[in-house]
């Protein structure tokens, strides 16, 4: 049941089953170096997550998995002081790294592990993943299983497998055998998911009481949850209500709108409108946020106000919908061709069944809506950063065109849109998720006594967040030749050096692999 689980109608019926359509788990893992005794990254220029500037050149020392010594080893334009370097340890392994960028690992705080209906294994998402860098996700539902996802996040921990490590999310009610209506199933439901390991909960809504009493349990654990407040819930129960019960974060937009209006209690639906039909349902919240207040007002500033006092986080997805505001740029992604798998395509067309496949006639006038809506979701989330709020990057890839890790970077991009200083961009991607998921005294930034979870580049990323792109960024030559830069060259995960370019590579041969086995060419939608 990985999908985001298809209509959200039949969510509340379906979670209390103990069914799940689980995709291939990941195999023994074959690639990576080390831990070492001793790692030594030299000659670097480092971004470390906290918002500080870039500096360098510095010398990064790893042993095992941790950050022991960041030394500055020279002065930019000037020849590195080997007197100044850490010595390389007997059994030592260095990395010259000089000329490129070291970052934290990046963390997708909205990671689904692959689904069956798009046919994409394990280990086909988790190289994605781990190709650009991202290191930790937190999966939204434990849509094979908890069971599976626990499994897999065991495996993850000891490196058995190739993948970042993972945060287990449960969706409410997952497995129940009976329907949670009452107040005293909730907190016993919270109880049993703490017992088997969740590291948290993902909200779709319920009943008021039901969703207090399974938040205020949750929080009670000192477990965290997030929630995509589903229309059929929203009028009763929106961000504000899930944020007082102990909500951690939130996903998307949903319920912020809902918060926000001040001459309504509920979204103008058309008389005709059928949330099971996803034309309809995605239509009409491409026009939600111009029902909500307007930005700056009283109530739009007192309710920003009141979710900055909860320390709630936002985890805005931008990229998921980009789609919804230009249709054919999203299908048109250069890596569709090389990189996207042929079932993961056919899922992304137009369909009555695939969940996010809605495009029964989108054009100029929904494209026109979204732009707008994007325009005032942009304003609060940017200014509740302003103000000291915690914004994090998710990517919900799997749907509307949106590739495991290239959607994450893109995310990553439209943060930037959003008003984000690149240097914001990265702590959001980093440090803020690291917090999001109580683990910034571990993971989310480099320094020293945290884990070895690094990026390395051979270009700026604050200059061009594309370069972070598997496909890098394109660039001319002086002379007039087209090349590309970018493209991450190591992610470190544990203390273990992956080149990240093989991995995208290993992702091409599994695509090249299935065209050849099914004779399948990629086409536009209805063209022949």
């Amino acid at each position: 049941m990985r999908q985001k689980l298809h209509f959200l109608s039949l969510l509340f019926c379906l979670a209390f089953t103990a069914v799940h359509a689980q995709i291939l788990k990941a195999p023994e893992k074959k690639e990576g170096d080390g831990p070492y005794t001793q790692l030594i990254i030299r000659g670097v220029t480092l971004i470390n997550g906290t918002g500080a500037p870039p500096f360098g050149p510095v010398d990064i020392v790893v042993e095992q998995n941790r950050i022991v010594q960041i030394q500055t080893v020279g002065s930019p334009g000037a020849a590195i002081d080997p007197g100044r370097r850490p010595a390389l340890k007997q059994g030592g392994k260095e990395l010259n790294c000089e000329g490129m960028y070291v970052l934290p690992g990046l963390i997708d705080m909205h990671g689904h592990i692959g689904g069956k209906e798009q046919g994409t294994p394990a280990e086909y998402v988790f190289k994605l993943w781990m190709a650009h860098g991202i290191t930790t996700i937190r999966d939204p539902s434990a849509g094979n299983g908890l069971e599976w996802t626990l499994d897999e996040k065991q495996k993850s921990a000891a490196n058995l497998i190739t993948a970042p490590r993972i945060f287990a999310y449960t969706v409410f009610g997952q497995s129940s055998k009976t329907p949670i209506n009452t107040a005293d199933q909730a907190r016993a439901w919270v109880q049993e998911n703490a017992r088997k390991g969740a590291d948290g909960i993902k909200f779709f809504g319920a009943r008021p009481e039901v969703m207090d009493a399974a938040l205020r349990e949750n929080k009670k654990l000192g477990l965290r949850s997030c929630c995509h407040h589903a229309q059929l819930d929203v009028a009763r129960w929106n961000v504000l209500n899930s944020a007082r019960a102990g909500l951690t974060s939130m996903e998307h937009w949903y319920g912020l709108p809902e918060a926000l209006f001040t001459d309504k209690t509920i979204q103008q639906y058309p008389p005709d409108y059928n949330y099971n039909n996803e034309q309809d349902r995605f239509e009409e919240a491409g026009k939600l946020w111009k029902q909500a207040a307007v930005p700056y007002s009283e109530h739009w500033n007192k309710v920003m106000n009141e979710l900055l006092s909860l320390d709630f986080t936002l985890d805005p997805t931008f990229n998921i919908y980009d789609a919804n505001r230009d249709l054919q740029r999203a299908r048109r992604a250069e890596w569709h061709e090389w990189y996207t798998l042929p079932s993961l395509w056919q899922f992304y067309e137009p369909s009555r069944q695939s969940h996010g496949s809605y495009w029964h006639h989108w054009g100029t006038e929904q494209e026109v809506e979204w732009k707008n809506n994007y325009r005032l979701w942009m304003t609060f989330v940017n200014e509740y950063k302003n103000r000291g709020g915690r914004v994090t990057a998710g990517s919900d890839n799997g749907f509307i065109y949106e590739t495991y890790g290239f959607g994450y970077i893109r995310e990553l991009e439209l943060l930037r849109e959003a008003g984000f200083h690149p240097l914001e961009v990265i702590r959001s991607a980093t440090l803020y998720g690291a917090q999001a998921l109580g683990a910034d005294k571990e993971i989310g930034s480099v320094e020293t006594g945290k884990l070895a979870d690094m990026v390395i580049i051979d270009a700026n990323p604050l200059q061009n967040l594309q370069v972070l792109y598997g496909t890098g960024a394109i660039t001319l030559t002086k002379e007039n030749k087209v090349v590309r830069t970018g493209g991450v060259l190591y992610t470190i995960k544990d203390g273990i050096v992956y080149n990240a370019k093989q991995l995208l590579a290993d992702v091409k041969a599994m695509v090249d692999a299935e065209k050849q086995k099914t004779g399948w060419q990629l086409k536009q939608p209805g063209m022949q």
